[in-house]
């Protein structure tokens, strides 16, 4: 597998960098118009706090990075000099992520994730971290297959709707709204989520929940509770409530 993706959650009080995109419907649909102004918004007020992964792509290969919000995960994709387009819906992050990561195979770019200007099969590989559970996920995906290359793959790490927490704070309004999410952002089953996928013409499709490391875990406590993750991913049964979604799939 050319490319690996494992994800460090945090919340809005972790102040490291954090990421946003969402975008106006192809449609011009009153929802999706609204759901822009929010996350414009939204991005406004998280520029310069945190959330990521930490990517491994091939030397040379045309990736697109689905809302790279301030660039902090964006550097790590351009340490495997590959040819990066880097992109978010809100120019406040841009305009940060531009300072954190001027490298030269980088190229940043505001875009509507639900009509991309690039040309069909323009990417190698599509990529994002925590990312797709902000948009209307059909309109998003067929944008992604679009501009996939024949043989090209995805790869995101999302929220898992199963897990007692991400369920709480995805759904109830109150803590939504305390702990920095958007209004309309949303988890994934990865049952449907699959369907989804599938629906859309890729193929080769994993969705794997992994990952039981509190945003709130103490530094110290961190790789201790890394390896007891690693034993809780391997148990089929609690594994499945696991804090993210960790999503391959080729086209």
């Amino acid at each position: 597998m050319a490319f690996s993706a494992w994800l460090f959650r945090c919340t809005k009080r972790d102040g490291k960098d954090c990421r946003r995109v969402v975008a106006t419907s192809a449609s011009g649909t009153l929802r999706m118009q609204g759901r822009l102004q929010r996350e414009i918004e939204h991005g406004r007020y998280l520029a310069g706090r945190c959330a990521g992964e930490i990517w491994h792509v091939g030397l040379g290969t045309n990736v697109l990075e689905l809302g790279c919000g301030t660039g902090y995960f964006t550097k790590e994709l351009a340490r495997t000099r590959a040819n990066v387009t880097a992109i978010d819906i809100s120019p406040d992050l841009l305009e940060e992520a531009r300072r954190n990561c001027p490298a030269p195979n980088v190229t940043f770019e505001v875009q509507n994730a639900y009509a991309l200007s690039y040309p069909e099969a323009s990417f190698d590989s599509v990529v994002g971290s925590s990312i797709l559970h902000h948009l209307e996920i059909d309109e998003a995906l067929r944008q992604i297959y679009r501009v996939l290359r024949p043989g090209g793959f995805i790869r995101f790490t999302e929220p898992n709707m199963l897990n007692p927490q991400i369920a709480v704070q995805k759904n109830v309004p109150a803590v939504k709204k305390r702990l920095g999410d958007s209004p309309d952002e949303t988890a994934f089953f990865r049952w449907p989520l699959r369907r989804w996928l599938e629906r859309t013409g890729f193929r080769e499709v994993r969705i794997d929940p992994f990952e039981f490391l509190h945003p709130k875990t103490p530094p110290s406590w961190i790789p201790t509770v890394q390896n007891l993750s690693s034993v809780l991913e391997k148990i089929p049964l609690l594994r499945e409530v696991a804090g993210s979604l960790y999503i391959r799939a080729v086209k």
